[in-house]
This record gives C-alpha cells, structure tokens and sequence, in this order.
C-alpha cells in the first residue's frame, strides 16, 4: 500500500504544479488532459491537496470556482496583504457599477431598457464598463421589436465573487424582490 499513497502524492504534487501554474480555475477534465491522468487520478490528488491546503499551516487553499479548481490565498490572510499584492482596482466598483451589475446578475438575460426601468437611470456607461471588465457579456437578442441585446453575466464574474455558478447568489428579500421587479 505504501507504493500506492507514493503515487498519489506524486500525482498530487503534479496537479499542484499545474495549478500554480494555471491563474485561471481549471476543470478535472483539463487538469487530466494536462497531467495525462486519469479523472479518477485527478480526484484523488485534488484530495490530498484539499487536505494539505486546509493545514492552518498553510497560506494557500484549493478553491471550486466557477466550475473549476484553483489555488488561492487563504482569505483571512489575503485581507492583510492585498493592498500590496491585488490589482488596485480589482475590488473597485463604482456604486452605479455594482448596482448595474446586480440587476444583471439577477434578472439575466436582461436588455439595457429593462435595465435602465429597474435602476431609473441609462446604463449604458455602466454596461461598458461591465462589459471591459469582463464581467458582463451579450448573451443574444430579445425576440421583440428592434431586437434589443441581452446581457448576462460571464466566468470572470463567477471569479470575481468566488461562486461557483449563479444559484449561489444570495437570496433577495421580499423589498429587494420588489424593486428588482420591472415596471410594464
């Protein structure tokens, strides 16, 4: 058996390497085309590097985003150095941004009119911007006259706020629900 737990350490420290390598989240199905392991290989070594990575040893962890895994520093430790480390503007929304940007992620697929009823203000600025973010992008065209673009949010946006997919949003309550809901 000892053979054995040295092969998936072997595996896990290649998959680790990976990673670090990697800035984006990595699916199971791309880390075992880049390793030439198996899927069930990967698991395992994502499973020992789970481990590792949960030690309060260590200043890293293995994170799920956006439907993938990628190593992030531990968020509590992350707090006292991102001024110096982060992008400067990587956590910076305008309020107008942000405010844009959560109708969006609500109500997708959305046009920018039925933005602009929610918010009672032309979004179009605030679009752009989302837009060269990456954090919003055209999903497609509303069947309706003029066939007005939809937008819904991307990956990056999933990244940005460490979900893994847009159920795990918070729920809104009943006033939230309320206002979110467009004026016909």
């Amino acid at each position: 058996m000892p053979l054995q737990d040295g092969l998936i350490e072997e595996n896990a420290a290649f998959v680790e390497m990976l990673l670090f390598l990697e800035s984006s989240p990595q699916p199971i199905e791309s880390l075992s085309r880049a390793s030439g392991l198996s899927a069930d290989d990967v698991e395992d070594a994502l499973g020992v590097l789970r481990e590792r990575y949960g030690s309060p040893a260590s200043g890293l962890e293995l994170s799920f985003i956006a439907n993938g895994y990628v190593l992030t520093p531990k968020r509590e430790h992350w707090e006292k150095v991102k001024e110096r480390y982060g992008k400067k503007n990587d956590g910076k929304l305008s309020r107008s941004a942000l405010e844009t940007l959560t109708i969006i992620a609500y109500k997708q697929p959305i046009t920018r009119a039925e933005i602009e009823a929610i918010r009672g203000a032309p979004p179009d600025n605030m679009i752009r911007l989302l837009v060269e973010r990456q954090l919003v992008r055209e999903v497609g065209k509303k069947d309706a006259p003029g066939r007005p673009t939809l937008f819904g949010t991307t990956g990056e946006f999933l990244r940005f706020f460490r979900l893994n997919s847009i159920s795990e949003l918070p729920k809104l309550d009943d006033s939230e629900e309320e206002r979110f809901k467009l004026a016909r």
